[in-house]
């Protein structure tokens, strides 16, 4: 990559420093480390963009790697959605890797470590080892078992590793300093017990390591270079670097870890566990319902992998945590469809429209463009007949001066089609219209060379023949929460800010095309959005996401 075409963020000039000093550029290798425990949200979009991003730049390989120390938690269900992510988001990895297939190299230096007198094995509880670790500005105390022999140390721990003690019973803590500044480095848990079993091991293992013993050394086995990491990392910088100096060749890389600020997204919660939380208690269908912040949920919703990378380069890397509002993702994923988006006629609030003087039981195919950001454009065939559907907020009986569209007296053209005249109303008991009668020019057909056709009136309308018209259910969704940070106040339980109005389900109707579209097929629907086909679309019964408006037209949700 040349420096000199692009200024470098941060984390590009720590590279290009060590490359500077020595580093071959050969030896260049990141990761993205994903645990198990749930589907990756937005966040690790930005994070996937990264290390993958970097893989290309610098034409260094980059590891998939699952840190699957915690079987309580994790599952194979998780392992397959995070590739399926990676992968739909346009990246390859160079190798898929696992914290569980150095189990045992990391036992051995487990072992190691006890032998040089850098680790023991504590049988206090988890509340007075607490208690022991003292505050920030107060020294911790030693635990009574920090002076167990070798000897005694070496088989306390295999007789762990062999399941002859219940959870939480025995730990393993590398012996460092309970007077160290940073209270990570206060004899820290290395091991644990946990008798459950792994989706990949089974049940070879009763012991499983901490994240931190964990990390650095699958960082070194694997040969990483850089290792990124988000800013809440940075305090476990010191004790990655304490493990590595004990194992650490100096005839291999040693990997670097260094800290970029995360990307908070507005009006979403990034937690795992909070949006477990919302799975679980069925505020949402699943982890990949359109309105959650997961790349599933996102990729359903009709978001391109396009537009994520394009979001995520567009607020790049920071080393301060920083709130983005959504309607910058979305703004990304509008500027993407609308290269991509075929155009379609849809309705989604219908009336009837009438063209008396149109013959009856005549129909006609006309010809409409798909996209105009085509470089070379297509057209598809559309129905015409004498009875349309057209939205209801298009029609007005009586109408401001600004309103352009569809009144008594007055003309509009039809999308494709004819210009139309307002004539009269048919309404029910209740006073709502229920059809609109109008006339048709019939020299006035777009594109037919005629006088008329060029004849200009202020409005188009879009329009589907009721003749032909598919019904279609279309799912409208809005903001999942109301506040913009719905978890910033830890006071308060972050379901309050739920929007009842996430969802809307209505009833519409399509134009005939639409029946063969396939799932995540996107279209924009003229002046209404960009909608893709949802997963339980079938052919008996249409189903639409909508993915995003037009244009930002958001504002404030009511919270009554």
């Amino acid at each position: 990559m040349s420096t000199e075409e692009k200024s470098l963020n941060f984390i590009e000039q720590i590279i290009e420093e060590d490359l500077k000093n020595g580093l071959s550029s050969d030896k260049l290798r990141f990761r993205f480390p994903p645990e198990p425990n749930g589907y990756l949200h937005v966040g690790h979009a930005s994070a996937i963009c990264l290390n993958f991003g970097l893989g290309i730049d610098y034409n260094a390989p980059v590891n998939l790697r699952f840190d699957d120390t915690n079987p309580s938690k994790e599952e194979q269900e998780y392992v397959d959605a995070i590739k399926r992510d990676v992968e739909w988001l346009g990246f390859k990895w160079d190798k898929e890797c696992y914290a569980s297939d150095y189990f045992q190299q990391l036992y051995d230096w487990a072992v190691e470590l006890i032998k040089n007198g850098k680790a023991y094995v504590d049988n206090q509880s988890s509340e007075e080892m607490a208690k022991q670790k003292g505050t920030p500005t107060q020294p911790g105390t030693n635990s009574p078992n920090r002076d167990r022999s070798i000897e005694e140390n070496l088989d306390l721990f295999e007789r762990m590793k062999n399941g002859e003690f219940p959870n939480g019973s025995y730990v393993l803590r590398a012996k460092i300093s309970m007077g160290a500044n940073n209270m990570l480095m206060r004899d820290p848990i290395i091991y644990r017990i946990m008798h459950a079993h792994h989706h990949r091991t089974g049940n070879d293992w009763c012991i499983y390591p901490m994240y931190d013993w964990a990390h650095g050394e699958s960082d070194y086995l694997e040969q990483i270079s850089h290792s990124f990491c988000t800013l809440e990392f940075l305090p476990h910088r010191e004790l990655y670097d304490w493990f590595l100096n004990q194992i650490y060749d100096e005839n291999k890389v040693r990997p670097k870890q260094r800290e970029f600020a995360r990307r908070n997204l507005s009006h979403t919660v990034v937690s795992k566990r909070k949006l477990l939380q919302l799975v679980e208690e069925k505020h949402v269908t699943g982890w990949d319902d359109p309105r959650m912040s997961t790349i599933s949920g996102m990729r359903r919703r009709g978001y391109t992998p396009a537009s994520i990378r394009n979001f995520a380069n567009t607020i790049g890397i920071a080393k301060r945590d920083n709130l983005i509002d959504v309607s910058l993702l979305e703004f990304c994923v509008r500027e993407d469809l609308n290269k991509i988006a075929p155009r379609v006629m849809a309705v989604l609030d219908p009336v009837k429209l009438v063209i008396t003087n149109y013959p009856e039981g005549q129909e006609e195919w006309l010809e409409a463009e798909n996209n105009p950001e085509e470089e070379v454009m297509t057209f598809r065939k559309v129905p015409f007949s004498k009875e349309l559907y057209i939205e209801r907020e298009d029609f007005q009986e009586e109408a401001h001066k600004k309103f352009f569209r569809l009144t008594l007296g007055t003309e509009v053209r039809l999308k494709n089609a004819y210009i139309i005249k307002g004539e009269s109303v048919v309404k029910d008991e209740t006073g709502k219209i229920t059809e609109i009668h109008v006339t048709y020019d019939v020299d006035s057909k777009s594109g037919s060379g005629t006088e008329a056709s060029q004849r200009k009136v202020k409005g188009t309308i879009h329009w589907v023949s009721t003749a032909h018209a598919k019904e279609a259910e279309v799912r409208i969704y809005d903001r999942l929460f109301t506040n913009e940070s719905p978890d910033k106040d830890k006071e308060v339980d972050f379901k309050e800010f739920i929007n009842p109005n996430s969802l809307k389900v209505i009833t519409g109707f399509v134009e005939p095309s639409l029946v063969t579209a396939k799932e995540l097929d996107h279209f924009q629907f003229q002046r209404l959005g960009y909608f893709c086909v949802d997963r339980d679309s079938t052919a008996e019964k249409l189903v639409f996401n909508k993915t995003v408006g037009l244009r930002d037209t958001w504002a404030k949700i009511s919270t009554q």
